[in-house]
C-alpha cells in the first residue's frame, strides 16, 4: 500500500509518496515520489495536475517492475491527508484526514530522525520551530502574522536588488561586510534595503545581511530565550536552495555543521509527516483510479464563498461600454511627435519646429516619472522608471534618454520637480522650481477637470486625498505610517500568487464573486488570503477583492469620511493604482459616484509640475 501527503501552502503545493512494505519483522516506509508546483492561487487546478501526473509515474514504473501483478491496473491503495496553511478547507471538501503542519514536521523528527532535539522550518509566508525533549511533549512554536524571517521575505529582497530569487545564493557566497536590516516587517525592511542601495552598497552585501536578518529573526522571534539544543534539523524550500542561509543560521544558533541535519527531501518534511499520519482516525483508502480524482469537482465553489461583493461588470460588453464613456478626459498632444517610450520619436519632426519646452518630474520613493510640454502645454514626451534607490541617476537616465529621442538640441525653459527626491533634484540639477506633490497634482487634476471637486491621488506607497471647493483646495488628508491600499499593496500580492500586475488587474474586472478581504495591513491580509483560497475563491475573485480593498482602506482609514457627499460630483483619481481599472470600478460602486481618470495617471505629478513650469515662464 502507499501514503500520500499533501502540503497546501499559501503559494505551492507540495506532495509526497511513501511505499509502504510489511512483512513478519518490521514495517518499512519508502519515499518514492515527490512534487513540488507554484499553485498560483488555483491549488485544485494544480494539484489535480500534480496528483495525475505522480500516480501515473509510480503506476507505470510499477508495470515496468512486476507486469504480470493485476493490482497495477488502478487498484492499488493508497491512504490520504492534508496539511498546510491552505489545505483545511480543501481537506474538509474532499473528505480526508487534516493535519496540523507543526504536528506533520514533529511526526518525520519522531519516526525518521530520533537523534534531533530541535527543528527549524522556513516556508514561503511562516516559520516554525520545534524542541524536543525525552518523555516530553515537543514544545512547537510558529510565527504569527508577521511574515519577517520567511521566503517571502527574500523573495520581496529579490526583487528590490532586481534578480531573481535563485541568484540570492550565489551573491551572498561572496559577499564581504554584513550590514543590519530590520526583519520584523517587509516595509521597514524595504526602507533599510532601498537605503543601502542608495549609498552603493553591494548587491553581495545586501544580500548576505538579508540573510543574515532572516536568521536573527528566526531564533529571536521563535526561540524567545529558549536553548536551541544540536542535532538541529532544518527543513523548508529556502533551507533548500539557499545553502548560504543555512550558514547564518548555524552562526545566529551557535550550531556547527556537525550537527546540522538536512534531509534529503528538505523542503517536503510536512508532506512527509502528513503521509505518515494519513493511515490514523479510521483513513479512507482509495485505489489510484479514485484518488487522481480527487481534486477534479473542487474548483469551482463560488456557491460556498460566504464573503463576496457584487462583481465591477457584468461582463467585457459592459466592462467596453463603461471605458468608452471615460473618454471625457484627455491630455493634449503634439501630434507631430510619437509619444511612443524609448527611442521611436523622429529628432527630424521635432527640429522642424520652433518654440520652447517646459519640463516636469516627480520623484518618487519607488519612481522617477517625467513629462515635456511645449509651448501650448502639449504633451511632447514622456518617462516613467524606477529608482532602485537612487533619485538622482534614474533622473539623470531619464533625462539621456529624452535627449538622444528627441535631439539635444530641445531648449527647456522652464523645469519643476515634486515628490519625494524633489529638494535633491532641483539643487542638482539646477531646476528652477519645486512643489509639494498635493499642488502639483491638484495642478493636473484642474487642467483636466476645472470643475473637479476631488482628487485621489494612490501611488506605490502613499495616497492623498485632496478636497476642492470654489476651485480652491480646502482640506487635504494622507496616509501615515500603513502603506495598505497603496499600489505596491496590489503589486505584491500580484507577484506572490505569481502574476504580473496588469493581468491580475484585467482579471480582477471581469470576476464575479469577488472576495472580501476587507481593509487589514498588507501583512494581515495575508491570513484572509489564505482564507479565500481554504473556501475555494478563484483567482480573479481575489484579485477583484484587492481593488474593493485598496478603496475601502481610503475611504474608511485615510479619509475617515461622514458621508460622500464630501466628494462632490467631479472626483479625479489619478496615479499608477488607477491604471487598474478594476480599482476606479470599484470607487465608482462603493460611493455611487462618477469618476474621471486620465489617459496617463501615473504621470500626473510630473504633468502639474511641467504646467506649473510654464504657467510660471509666462508663456
Amino acid at each position: 500500500m502507499y501514503q500520500l501527503g499533501i502540503d497546501i501552502g499559501s503559494t505551492t503545493i507540495k506532495m509526497a509518496l511513501l511505499d509502504v512494505q510489511r512483512d513478519d519483522v518490521q514495517c518499512t516506509k519508502e519515499v518514492i515520489a515527490t512534487a513540488y508546483e507554484r499553485h498560483n492561487a488555483a491549488p485544485a487546478v494544480v494539484g489535480s495536475k500534480m496528483l495525475k501526473k505522480m500516480l501515473a509515474s509510480v503506476e507505470s514504473q510499477k508495470s515496468k517492475d512486476r507486469p504480470s501483478d493485476s493490482k497495477l491496473k488502478g487498484e492499488e491503495k493508497v491512504s490520504v491527508a492534508i496539511t498546510g496553511s491552505v489545505g483545511m478547507g480543501y481537506a474538509t471538501r474532499l473528505g480526508v484526514p487534516f493535519v496540523q503542519e507543526v504536528i506533520a514536521a514533529a511526526e518525520v523528527v519522531k519516526q525518521m530522525y530520533p537523534e534531533v532535539h530541535t527543528l527549524v522550518d522556513i516556508g514561503g509566508e511562516d516559520s516554525k520551530m520545534i524542541f524536543f525533549e525525552p518523555g516530553r511533549v515537543p514544545d512547537m512554536r510558529m510565527n504569527g502574522n508577521c511574515a519577517g524571517g520567511t521566503g517571502a521575505f527574500i523573495d520581496q529582497t529579490a526583487t528590490l536588488l532586481g534578480v531573481d530569487v535563485t541568484e540570492i545564493n550565489g551573491l551572498a557566497a561572496k559577499a564581504e561586510h554584513v550590514y543590519p536590516i530590520a526583519s520584523r516587517c517587509g516595509v521597514f525592511s524595504k526602507t533599510d534595503i532601498q537605503n543601502l542601495i542608495s549609498r552603493s552598497v553591494s548587491k553581495e552585501d545586501i544580500a548576505a545581511s538579508m540573510l543574515n536578518a532572516v536568521s536573527m529573526q528566526v531564533v529571536s522571534a521563535l526561540a524567545r530565550g529558549t536553548e536551541i539544543l544540536p542535532k538541529v534539523l532544518l527543513c523548508g524550500g529556502p533551507f533548500a536552495y539557499i545553502p548560504e542561509l543555512r550558514k547564518h543560521l548555524q552562526k545566529a544558533m551557535g550550531i556547527g555543521e556537525e550537527n546540522i541535519v538536512l534531509p534529503q527531501y528538505s523542503q517536503f518534511v510536512p508532506a512527509i509527516g502528513t503521509a505518515l499520519l494519513s493511515t490514523k482516525d479510521g483513513c479512507t483508502m482509495y485505489d489510484f483510479t479514485h484518488a487522481r480524482t480527487l481534486f477534479d469537482n473542487t474548483d469551482d465553489r463560488t456557491a460556498d464563498l460566504t464573503h463576496t461583493l457584487p462583481p465591477l461588470f457584468k461582463n467585457e460588453e459592459e466592462y467596453q461600454g463603461w471605458l468608452r464613456n471615460k473618454n471625457l478626459t484627455h491630455v493634449p498632444v503634439n501630434q507631430s511627435v510619437s509619444l511612443q517610450d524609448g527611442l521611436s520619436a523622429k529628432r527630424s519632426i521635432l527640429c522642424q519646429r520652433s518654440g520652447l519646452f517646459f519640463l516636469g518630474v516627480d520623484s518618487g520613493s519607488t519612481t522617477t516619472k517625467i513629462v515635456l510640454l511645449d509651448d501650448e502645454g502639449k504633451l511632447v514626451y514622456k518617462d516613467y522608471c524606477y529608482n532602485n534607490g537612487n533619485s538622482y541617476d534614474a533622473f539623470l537616465g531619464a533625462l539621456q534618454r529624452m535627449h538622444e529621442t528627441l535631439g539635444d538640441d530641445v531648449e527647456i525653459a522652464g523645469s519643476c520637480s515634486t515628490g519625494y527626491g524633489e529638494q535633491l533634484l532641483k539643487t542638482a540639477f539646477r531646476l528652477d522650481y519645486g512643489i509639494v506633490e498635493t499642488m502639483a497634482h491638484f495642478t493636473a487634476a484642474k487642467a483636466m477637470l476645472p470643475e473637479v471637486s476631488f482628487v485621489l491621488d494612490i501611488g506605490g506607497q502613499d495616497m492623498k486625498a485632496i478636497f476642492v471647493e470654489n476651485g480652491s483646495i480646502r482640506r487635504i488628508e494622507i496616509n501615515e505610517a500603513c502603506s495598505s491600499g497603496c499600489g505596491s499593496f496590489i503589486m505584491t500580492f500580484a507577484k506572490q500568487l505569481g502574476y504580473e500586475v496588469g493581468e491580475f488587474a484585467k482579471m480582477a474586472t471581469l470576476a464575479q464573486h469577488p472576495y472580501d478581504l476587507g481593509t487589514r495591513c498588507t501583512v494581515f491580509m495575508n491570513s484572509k488570503v489564505k482564507q479565500a483560497m481554504r473556501e475555494g475563491a478563484k483567482i480573479e475573485d481575489i484579485a477583484a477583492g484587492f481593488s474593493y480593498s485598496v478603496i475601502k482602506n481610503c475611504l474608511y482609514k485615510v479619509m475617515k469620511l461622514q458621508s460622500f457627499d464630501e466628494l462632490g460630483n467631479h472626483i479625479m483619481v489619478q496615479g499608477g493604482t488607477f491604471r487598474n481599472h478594476s480599482v476606479v470600478r470599484a470607487l465608482e460602486l462603493l460611493t455611487g459616484k462618477d469618476v474621471q481618470f486620465s489617459p496617463i495617471p501615473e504621470l500626473m505629478g510630473a504633468y502639474g509640475c511641467a504646467l506649473y513650469a510654464l504657467r510660471a515662464s509666462n508663456c
